[in-house]
């Protein structure tokens, strides 16, 4: 938690702010839709303004049972958080899933519908400006908007900008106090007030000094004030002044590792992380993190992270750019990039079943890089997704370690689908598989596209973006073909099929079906040629093709049986019953179907078997023998009571009027 003492004036303003009349409305304009309170907190960096939020929210907190959705707008390094991403978290916050790849509008829209009827606190923090906000402001009177920012936010109407300026002087002087005890400050009262007057009553100034202060005890308040009251303020105010102060008192090594911490993605950082980027060991990087924590130039977050203060990276970056040379900086990130990979690799070993597997993943990775059960490994996952992500769009934006970067978001892509399972990855995978097309595009390497626009394609079509993913089917059978991938290729034409099939279209499913069915027959691929065999006959079926249907599903039961594959071929001949039974056959479908039966019996199918059993029913009503119907209905009750927890999902249709 945040450093907070004094400001409480600015906290009265606030609480005053919720309840008072509109600008709009004094204005004499009315708002014809609802929007929730915006109250901005407004001042530099270093001010205090995330630590004023955080209280504010704290202390009205009870008036909003529906609790508190927290979203940072801006990254550590200056990079705006994009809003589709904060619109995902703010949803997760609500328990809420989203489909991947939504766009903008209908993440807002979601957002809204979620907050209907709730009354909770939004905290965005860090605004850059109103264009950023105006999209995550909810349509919901009840709810109250918290923002942080440097500035106004122009174009937000009704808001009224709480601005900060330094602490009082009694407030900075308990900042101090709490830094380096009551003691020294009872000692020279007079120096520690020439102290905060110095910095400026800034609490981020105020942070290092007493850092500084604290690792020396046998230091003095007033020598220490007059030191930096001699020195010329410079640029960067009295935050650049006490950075300089803490900086120049460090060791080289540490100094090193502190310039190089704005590499880190997302401004969070652990023991690996600084590791890697200075060369270190991990016991050694660990230390000189908690060192820097005492000195408040990173923030202790959860699960061993350390934030770096966006106020500090201003700071930093010119250091870095100054005394660390290109080649060394590259490095530094490639060597970080590597250790990332190695650690999703130890990640990803720990949610396997399979033993030899395991030892495979493993192997050479030392003791520092594994994890002891798959519950830390996942609970690691789940903590460090915000800079993994960042990590893998910074080295697909940096462009000289593509290689690298290919490899992490592989990694990463694994480990998400091994703990998380796909479904519920798929909002994280989206955006993985969009990273990978890019470096394919950029590379010119096709064969990886075709991947990354099949990958996509498949979350769109999962998410009823029909229309899209047929267009990246169709970029992704271009992609194939350049690569000469047969797999990339047939299966791109058999998901166009599907595509056309999902929007009605069967004559355009037939011919793509047709295509990738061609092409495994010349390959001699007989699994695939046995499903594009069913999936023709399905398309037959739905545009009442029945002679070409049975023809094909026909020759789909053959191709099971020729692959020793019983459940298949079992199903592929319960689909030429339903299909025999709307031709107007019911004799051959009695047939086919009792076939289906002896099948499904040996595979062990014991659903299948009361699907066909039901089938089997139907068509003995059609053809009188009602008798005979109720002995395979109650075959079927049997069977279904082997296996109550297990539905019926093999449809069965009595009459072709539904197709």
């Amino acid at each position: 938690m945040t450093e907070f003492v004094g400001r409480r004036r600015e906290l009265k303003e606030l609480r005053e702010d919720i309840a008072r009349t509109g600008l709009d409305t004094l204005s004499g304009r009315k708002d014809k839709s609802p929007r929730a309170r915006v109250l901005l907190i407004a001042g530099r960096p270093g001010s205090g303004r995330t630590a004023l939020a955080e209280q504010f929210v704290r202390e009205v907190a009870g008036q909003y049972p529906d609790g508190v959705l927290r979203a940072r707008l801006t990254a550590p390094g200056g990079t705006a958080v994009s809003t589709e991403r904060t619109v995902r978290d703010l949803l997760e916050g609500l328990g809420r899933r989203t489909p991947p790849g939504a766009g903008a509008d209908e993440l807002g829209a979601a957002l809204n519908e979620a907050l209907a009827g709730r009354k909770a606190i939004v905290l965005l923090d860090d605004a850059r400006d109103a264009l950023q906000v105006d999209p995550l402001l909810p349509d919901v009177r009840e709810c109250l908007v918290v923002v942080t920012s440097e500035g106004p936010l122009t174009g937000i109407p009704d808001v009224r900008p709480c601005t900060l300026g330094g602490l009082d002087t009694p407030a900075a002087i308990a900042l101090l106090s709490r830094r380096i005890g009551d003691i020294r400050v009872t000692v020279d009262p007079r120096a520690a007030e020439t102290l905060a007057e110095v910095c400026g009553g800034q609490p981020a100034a105020l942070v290092l000094v007493g850092g500084w202060l604290a690792a020396r005890p046998k230091a003095s308040v007033s020598d220490l004030a007059k030191q930096l009251h001699d020195t010329p303020v410079g640029s960067g105010g009295p935050l650049a002044r006490a950075f300089r102060l803490v900086y120049g008192s460090l060791p080289q090594p540490a100094q090193r590792t502190l310039r190089l911490l704005p590499l880190a993605p997302a401004g969070l950082v652990d023991s690996h992380t600084a590791s890697a980027l200075a060369g270190c060991s991990v016991a050694a990087a660990q230390a000189t993190l908690e060192d820097f924590a005492g000195l408040g130039l990173v923030r202790p977050d959860t699960d061993g992270l350390f934030l770096l203060p966006g106020c500090l990276s201003p700071l930093l970056r010119p250091l870095l750019e100054t005394k660390e040379r290109a080649a060394e900086v590259q490095l530094a990130r490639a060597r970080m990039l590597e250790r990332t990979v190695r650690l999703l690799h130890s990640c990803l070993a720990m949610a396997e079943t399979d033993e030899e597997q395991v030892r495979e993943l493993l192997d050479g990775l030392p003791r520092a890089l594994r994890f002891p059960d798959v519950r830390a490994s996942a609970r690691w996952l789940d903590s460090r997704l915000p800079a993994l992500t960042a990590s893998a769009q910074l080295a697909v934006a940096d462009g000289e370690l593509d290689t690298l970067a290919r490899r992490l978001i592989a990694a990463l892509v694994r480990a998400l689908a091994a703990h998380r399972g796909t479904d519920a990855a798929a909002p994280e995978l989206y955006g993985l598989h969009r990273l990978v097309l890019d470096v394919a595009e950029r590379r010119r390497l096709h064969r990886e596209k075709a991947a990354a626009l099949l990958n996509l394609a498949d979350l769109d079509a999962e998410t009823g973006r029909t229309t899209e993913a047929l267009e990246r089917y169709r970029a992704a059978l271009d992609a194939g073909r350049a690569a000469n991938d047969p797999y990339a290729t047939g299966r791109a034409m058999e998901s166009v099929g599907g595509a056309h099939l999902e929007l009605g279209d069967w004559h355009r499913a037939a011919d793509w079906f047709g295509r990738a069915l061609s092409q495994s027959l010349a390959r001699g691929e007989r699994s695939d040629e046995a499903r594009l065999y069913g999936r023709l006959g399905n398309v037959h079926t739905l545009a009442g093709r029945y002679g070409d249907a049975l023809r094909s599903w026909r020759a789909a039961a053959a191709g099971y049986r020729k692959l020793a594959d019983v459940p298949g071929q079992a199903k592929a001949l319960s689909e030429m019953a339903r299909v025999q039974e709307y031709a107007g056959r019911p004799e051959e479908s009695l047939h086919t179907c009792r076939e289906a039966v002896e099948l499904a019996r040996r595979a062990g199918d014991l659903r299948l078997q009361a699907a066909l059993q039901v089938r089997l029913a139907d068509t003995l009503d059609r053809l009188g023998d009602p008798a005979a119907a109720r002995l395979h209905r109650g075959a079927a009750d049997r069977l279904l009571a082997e296996e109550p927890s297990q539905a019926v999902t093999y449809e069965i249709r009595s009459s072709s009027g539904e197709d």
